[in-house]
């Protein structure tokens, strides 16, 4: 499970321009979405990437269990998501 430092807002309320942390690193958010709606929750995405290296990534997660659901996902050449199983995360 990823352990979440620390948290300057409501995780729902992330969208673009705000800055979300993985291991350390600065990613800027893109934008947030419902991605499906499951009846008692819904399971989100939240689309950032790294401007260092232009890398895309994907927070996943389902808004009634945060601690945790959060999953991170990056693009990789093939046009898709691979899971990645960082220690920490902030925002």
């Amino acid at each position: 499970m990823v352990e979440i430092l620390k948290r300057s807002k409501d995780i729902r309320k992330l969208g673009e321009g705000d800055v979300f942390f993985i291991n350390g690193k600065e990613m800027k958010v893109d934008k947030q979405y419902l991605f499906q709606d499951h009846g008692d929750t819904k399971e989100m995405i939240i689309e950032m990437f790294n401007p260092e290296n232009e890398r895309e990534y994907q927070v996943r997660y389902f808004d009634d269990q945060v601690e945790s659901s959060i999953e991170i996902y990056e693009l990789i050449e093939d046009f898709q998501y691979v899971r990645r199983e960082p220690k920490n995360v902030a925002w």
